[in-house]
């Protein structure tokens, strides 16, 4: 508590100094490499704040492709924050809950859509990435200069900035470099060197099908012998997400040509039940497949001169965390805050990694056994899982609060910044 009231007490003592005209960390130039989902957040707060804002992204358009995902607790607040909590749940994928199926599709359990904001394996507010991407980006493309088609190839810090080296090979200097690329940053490579990384032993192919009639509004996961997976959710577009995930070593399969990817999908589940066969062979007409191989990011330090770190490419914790986007939009609001009441760059910096630490920590502090367990690679392990899954689904389990939890993220956890609340 005190240490909580002496934090508020600096907080405070630094605003009034921002009234009387005390030098701050705004009217920066900042480069914010990555549009997808943290770049923009950020982006948005950042220009907020006062600072000029540019965003590149290696790909030609925005990027609208992508699975569901969900937005609670801390992020969901930088939503509302943001005036698009509203425009968020209008486009609302329609999931009804979790449903865990045997091999005729019969449910095992099922667990209804949370009601609060970080509770269940299906939130409240489920989207899908290249929904809210398009949402963020809309909010603040009248005040940020977007290029696509661009990606930086070289950047060198000059102390008090960085020199940047494009893509067509133009160079410019920035105040602040934002690298928001994902969890493989080149970028990231290039002023980092190697990061610690979890590799948690799990193949994941994302694909987007055509709606079947056997389709429903859940999200349908059923799971094989052999550390297999294949789940189904349901979309706002009119078709069908899956999901198919294996354990194995890494092998690569994220690099290779698409083509080549399908074979190796279909060969690993080849013998699968339940919806397997069908889902194979709608996958082999689609050309929105998606191959990653699980991995957590560890960077010890989220900046490095005039260069920082966000979402992804800082601390991915995956998506069996289930908060990946809500870290993304936590640490674009919690960025651009402490940059605005410190009095320096570094200072701010320093002030955003101490207060995402512990969001960071918690969201990747992943059960002994990790993917394992949640994928048995022998007939009784898969049974001992359904049995464990009737019990967690069982009404006096639940009635006691007892379910499949996610790490808590709580709306009233988030820093508030009264210099992004005084901001027009």
């Amino acid at each position: 508590m005190l240490k909580y009231l002496y934090q508020r007490a600096i907080r405070y003592s630094h605003s009034v100094h921002v009234k009387l005209g005390a030098a701050v960390a705004t009217n920066l130039r900042i480069l914010v490499s990555g549009a997808s989902i943290a770049g923009p957040a950020a982006a948005y707060w950042l220009t907020r704040a006062g600072n000029d804002v540019t965003v590149i992204e290696r790909a030609d358009a925005v990027r609208t492709a992508g699975q569901n995902i969900d937005v609670r607790g801390t992020g969901r607040e930088v939503l509302r924050q943001m005036n698009l909590e509203a425009a968020v749940l209008a486009r609302n994928t329609g999931e009804i809950g979790t449903s865990f199926v045997d091999d005729s599709g019969t449910p095992i359990c099922r667990f209804p859509a949370a009601t609060e904001d970080d509770d269940g394996l299906t939130a409240e507010v489920e989207i899908l990435r290249g929904e809210l991407a398009e949402l963020v980006i809309k909010t603040v493309c009248d005040d940020v200069d977007f290029r696509f088609g661009q990606q930086i190839v070289g950047i060198n810090d000059e102390g008090d900035g960085a020199q940047v080296t494009f893509s067509d090979q133009s160079t410019e200097t920035f105040d602040l470099v934002v690298i928001a690329e994902g969890t493989s940053s080149r970028t990231r490579q290039m002023v980092f060197g190697d990061v610690p990384k979890r590799q948690l032993g799990l193949y994941t192919a994302y694909g987007t099908i055509p709606r079947q009639d056997d389709d429903n509004r859940w999200w349908n996961w059923y799971n094989a012998p052999g550390g297999r997976s294949i789940t189904v959710r349901p979309d706002n577009k009119g078709t069908t997400r899956v999901a198919l995930s294996f354990l194995s070593s890494p092998r690569g399969y994220e690099r290779e040509p698409m083509d080549r990817q399908k074979k190796i999908i279909r060969d690993v589940f080849h013998g699968v039940g339940w919806r397997a066969p069908q889902i194979l062979d709608l996958l082999d007409a689609t050309d929105e497949l998606y191959v990653d191989y699980l991995t957590q990011i560890f960077a010890p330090e989220y900046s490095l001169g005039s260069t920082v770190l966000l979402g992804d490419a800082a601390w991915c914790a995956t998506p069996l965390s289930g908060v990946g986007t809500t870290l993304a939009l936590t640490g674009a609001y919690v960025l651009a805050g402490e940059l605005a009441w410190a009095p320096t760059v570094a200072g701010g910096l320093r002030g955003y990694q101490e207060q995402m630490r512990g969001f960071v920590d918690a969201a990747q502090s992943i059960p002994p056994g990790g993917p394992r367990l949640a994928h048995p690679k022998t007939v009784a392990g898969v049974k001992v899982l359904r049995t464990a899954l009737r019990v967690l689904g069982s009404r006096p389990v639940r009635k006691l609060g007892g379910a499949l939890p996610t790490p808590s993220t709580k709306a009233k956890d988030l820093p508030r910044y009264p210099e992004l609340e005084a901001m027009p």
